[in-house]
């Protein structure tokens, strides 16, 4: 096979589809999500503004909003330029900088799920102690935390990838620039960048965020089942439903996408590179839809604050919280 060895300057980005009669579809497809992701995302970010949402659990869904609005833009955006323009072509340095703003904001996101885990536990266990536990600045510090290992995770790994020599290829398929899909195309030594794949990517990037997300959910469900009483217990379960929702919906996709046996036998795969294309557009395009509508769609705290928002009521401060299930 030849190797390209000379350095280089762009990519092209196979996208999702080579059937020229699919594109059509495609592009009004990712088009129509990508909006009803902008519409449902920025319609929780408007009601997390009302008073009576200026509550942590709001506070980290804002958050959690912000960075999906972002994923999404960051891996999608493609796909739409590339049917207007119709160039398939990405500079070299555009594609190492959506690598890392994608691998950046997907790790934030995991991160972001665990501290509103966190916060779910403390309101169910230590129902009390909310108010004092999650007060304004600790919650502020615990999101700035997110954010920042989210971004300083991926750097070894993105270094590497830099600093690849040469490429097989210079068409990397898939429909935006992913670690996998560009590690696959290099003709340079790549087990190191899987060890550390392993064991940073997956280990601390994923599976630590949801280990803590299910210890503190442990304790949650110990706690519901000591409550005497039926409603109260419904109640428990009802505030950490939507999370919990999100949380299985995402981590299903995420260790589907990633999590493999053997990385290396993997990337050989043809089968199973056009099944983590699924699994990338699920959870680039679906989940961020998704997440809006399982936040706000039997949450009446969100619905009244829309209302609230629509006759011009004004919101106030941050108010302390206390579960409503107490």
């Amino acid at each position: 096979m030849h190797v390209n060895q000379t350095p280089i300057t762009y990519f092209i980005i196979k996208g999702i589809s080579d059937d020229p009669q699919l594109q059509l579809f495609i592009f009004l497809l990712v088009l129509l999500i990508y909006i009803f992701i902008l519409c449902g995302n920025l319609t929780i970010l408007f009601a997390c503004q009302d008073y009576n949402l200026h509550t942590p659990m709001y506070f980290f869904l804002g958050n959690l909003s912000i960075l999906d609005i972002s994923c999404s833009t960051i891996s999608l955006h493609k796909i739409l330029i590339h049917f207007i323009t119709g160039d398939r072509t990405v500079s070299y340095t555009g594609c190492m900088v959506q690598m890392h703003m994608f691998g950046s904001l997907g790790s934030a996101d995991l991160l972001i799920l665990t501290a509103m885990g966190y916060d779910r536990y403390v309101a169910i266990c230590k129902p009390l102690q909310y108010h004092m536990v999650m007060k304004t600045g600790i919650c502020a510090i615990l999101a700035s935390a997110c954010w920042v290992l989210g971004f300083v995770q991926i750097i070894p790994l993105t270094f590497i990838v830099c600093h690849f020599s040469c490429y097989f290829s210079i068409e990397i398929n898939h429909f935006f620039c992913d670690i996998v899909p560009v590690m696959k195309i290099s003709c340079d030594d790549t087990s190191l960048l899987e060890l550390l794949f392993f064991i940073e990517g997956l280990l601390t990037m994923i599976l630590i965020p949801f280990v803590l997300t299910f210890v503190s959910y442990i304790f949650i469900m110990q706690a519901i089942l000591r409550i005497r009483s039926s409603s109260g217990r419904r109640k428990a379960f009802y505030t950490c439903s939507s999370h919990l929702t999100v949380v299985i919906l995402l981590y299903t996709t995420v260790f589907s996408q990633y999590l493999t046996p053997k990385l290396s036998s993997t990337m050989e795969s043809g089968n199973t590179l056009k099944s983590n294309k699924l699994f990338a557009l699920f959870n680039t395009a679906a989940v961020p839809l998704l997440n809006p509508i399982i936040y706000s769609l039997k949450n009446k705290d969100v619905k009244m604050a829309l209302k609230r928002s629509c006759v011009g009521l004004n919101p106030g401060k941050w108010n302390d919280f206390q579960p409503s299930w107490v």
